[in-house]
């Protein structure tokens, strides 16, 4: 590993006080679901180079989930902790089967976490997150107790929950060895600053923020006739089609989306990208433990990482970009996430 970056820390919680010594992560980490599926093709070197450039500066945190490509993202993230053990890495398990709390079972968890285990080639895993289960979820002791005795196997270290909604990650927070929540955060979706973040970082949970550049809306490249392709959930779940609206674009919709980006890109210091204006926006929030823009090749992902170099923005630019939020974008978000 080349770089170095700024840490923070992202578990203080476990059930097991053998498992108590907090794990700290670099700030910007690598999202993998688009090296997974459904972000159009990303050949297999591509992959690679954008995971290794990210090793290579700096990188130590990488995200990715049993359904990214059917454990396509999960077997290449294996094969990079193999090429640099000491990373940390979190997936998540919940979404293969249809969305009833049922089936959040002692059962199904054991099936995902032995297949989760043999695609990144461990034998513990450092951090499973249930993956933005039914809300009911959140509420079961049966849950949370069969998340303990999965840690108590030595199957995981530590549990954390990826959300939708920040009611949701409230009461994650409110569980005792939550390690970590998961939520869409970016100057498109900033909810969670009003009471996730600070509630988080009193109890000790860290915060993942993803979707920081909301499906790229947010890296300022598109325009309205941008056009993606049939396997690319800016395509096919533009309206949720597939999965929750949320998670295309942070729920703007597209022509919204491109007038907040012209409103907001004069406020770019210079020798700063689009993309990584917004990360470092994300990486001032007080409470942040790290985020996970995804990368589909090299270049873009020593891009994001150098965003934890950048200094932060001032005062002012954060009460501009919070002015265009309350202007275009709030009428459309706040009230459903």
């Amino acid at each position: 590993m080349l770089g170095r970056m700024e840490e923070r820390t992202l578990i203080t919680r476990t059930p097991r006080d053998e498992d108590a010594s907090p794990v700290s992560v670099g700030t910007v980490g690598f999202g993998a679901w688009q090296i997974g599926a459904s972000w159009g093709e990303v050949d297999e070197a591509d992959a690679n180079a954008a995971l290794e450039a990210a090793i290579e500066a700096g990188v130590t945190f990488f995200d990715t989930a049993d359904v990214y490509g059917d454990g396509r993202s999960e077997r290449l993230v294996g094969a990079l902790l193999r090429r640099h053990p000491g990373i940390t890495v979190a997936t998540k398990m919940g979404r293969r089967m249809e969305q009833t709390p049922e089936n959040y079972s002692p059962e199904h968890f054991r099936a995902w976490n032995d297949d989760s285990r043999a695609n990144l080639g461990v034998d513990t895993l450092d951090l499973v997150q249930l993956h933005c289960p039914p809300t009911p979820v959140y509420h079961s002791e049966a849950v949370f107790d069969d998340l303990d005795a999965m840690v108590a196997e030595g199957r995981m270290r530590a549990y954390g929950v990826s959300v939708e909604t920040c009611e949701q990650a409230l009461a994650a927070i409110g569980r005792p060895h939550t390690a970590s929540v998961q939520i869409i955060l970016n100057p498109f979706r900033q909810k969670p600053l009003e009471a996730v973040l600070p509630e988080a970082e009193k109890a000790g949970v860290g915060i993942i923020a993803r979707v920081p550049l909301a499906s790229g809306l947010l890296s300022g490249k598109y325009t309205a006739g941008t056009r993606f392709s049939e396997d690319d959930h800016r395509n096919f779940n533009r309206h949720g089609e597939a999965f929750d609206v949320g998670e295309t674009f942070a729920g703007v919709d597209y022509e919204t989306g491109l007038a907040a980006v012209e409103r907001l890109r004069p406020l770019v210091p210079e020798g700063m990208t689009m993309a990584q204006f917004a990360l470092r926006w994300i990486l001032d929030q007080s409470g942040v433990s790290v985020v996970i823009p995804g990368a589909r090749n090299a270049a873009q992902a020593a891009a994001n990482a150098a965003a934890a170099d950048l200094a932060p923005l001032s005062e002012e630019v954060h009460a501009e970009v919070a002015a265009v939020y309350d202007e275009l974008i709030r009428p459309q978000v706040h009230h459903r996430w």
